[in-house]
């Protein structure tokens, strides 16, 4: 199963605070964004929203049916984000939610100053990999996608600062909003790579490199050997793959590797041992301890979980 990054829970309203049961909103206004906290404690369907500045979303409790403009509607669930663009209205379905069971959303409305800003930083002084793939935010094909955990991390800052009352937190906010829309901007990169890298192998050196982690996982992968593909020196590679994609390629590797340990676990005659071994890992210790350190439980515990 997919591992949810959810931030801090964050405390539902009293019912006889409600001012609605139906996307109850609280607002917090700081000079760099707006965070929203909404709730909903009853069933509802097709209920428009409309936030005017570009918005991440982000869900905490429950669950969602989203429409958005040119898109089948889509679960959204805890643990995922969505970013909708400028003036486009959200049109939601509440299909489960009630007074045991509410949904609890989070939505940071960002400027477009803000957004244009970072984005033409980051061009000038950080550029990408590939000149012809600028930063930029999707807010149509990969605008739906999983939290990552420094995704994750941003967001609670951004709410524990929305609640602060020193004098410095708008100066903190300023930036700490440039770090979520570049964490967004490294999740979307994630997405583009490491799951269509088929389609990007003649337009995308770090595709090449994805491709090779992928058919190669078992054998040892060197920096060295990934930086030749990439046609980069290693330390270039290595500082552009983690500014690029948020993580190190070596961090990359260990995620790949559980990926296809949780994989193996789920068949019923497989041992950890010798999933340790074809997932790519060498030593059983050393595996239990990072599965147990990116998963939250053992791998031991996790078959029983999920093993068919």
């Amino acid at each position: 199963m997919p591992t949810s990054h959810l931030p801090a829970p964050i405390a539902l309203h009293h019912p006889e605070q409600l001012t609605t049961l139906v996307e109850n909103r609280t607002v917090y206004s700081l000079e760099a964004f707006e965070l929203n906290v909404f709730e909903t404690h009853q069933t509802a369907h097709r209920v428009p929203l409309s936030m005017g500045n570009l918005v991440l979303t982000t869900m905490l409790r429950g669950k969602k049916v989203m429409h958005l403009t040119g898109q089948p509607a889509f679960e959204y669930l805890p643990g995922e984000s969505v970013i909708v663009g400028e003036n486009q209205t959200m049109v939601i379905d509440f299909p489960e939610a009630d007074e045991a069971r509410p949904t609890q959303c989070l939505a940071v409305a960002i400027s477009t100053d803000t957004i244009r800003q970072t984005v033409d930083l980051l061009n000038e002084q950080y550029p990408r990999a590939e000149e012809h793939l600028p930063w930029q935010l999707d807010t149509t094909e990969h605008a739906h996608f999983r939290n990552t955990p420094e995704l994750t991390g941003t967001l609670e800052r951004l709410v524990q600062l929305s609640r602060d009352t020193g004098r410095a937190k708008d100066v903190l906010a300023g930036f700490t909003i440039q770090e979520m829309l570049v964490r967004l901007m490294q999740t979307q990169a994630r997405q583009l790579l490491f799951h269509n890298y088929a389609q990007h192998l003649t337009s995308h050196r770090f595709a090449h490199v994805v491709q090779y982690i992928k058919q190669h996982l078992t054998e040892q992968l060197t920096v060295e050997k990934l930086s030749e593909l990439a046609c980069m020196s290693k330390a270039t590679f290595f500082r552009v793959f983690k500014r690029e994609l948020g993580l190190t390629p070596v961090e990359y590797i260990i995620q790949e590797r559980l990926a296809e340990a949780k994989r193996l676990l789920r068949i019923p005659l497989s041992t950890v041992t010798d999933v340790c071994f074809r997932a790519g890992f060498n030593n059983t210790a050393y595996f239990q301890k990072l599965f147990k350190q990116y998963e939250g439980v053992t791998p031991g515990l996790y078959k029983k979980q999920y093993g068919v």
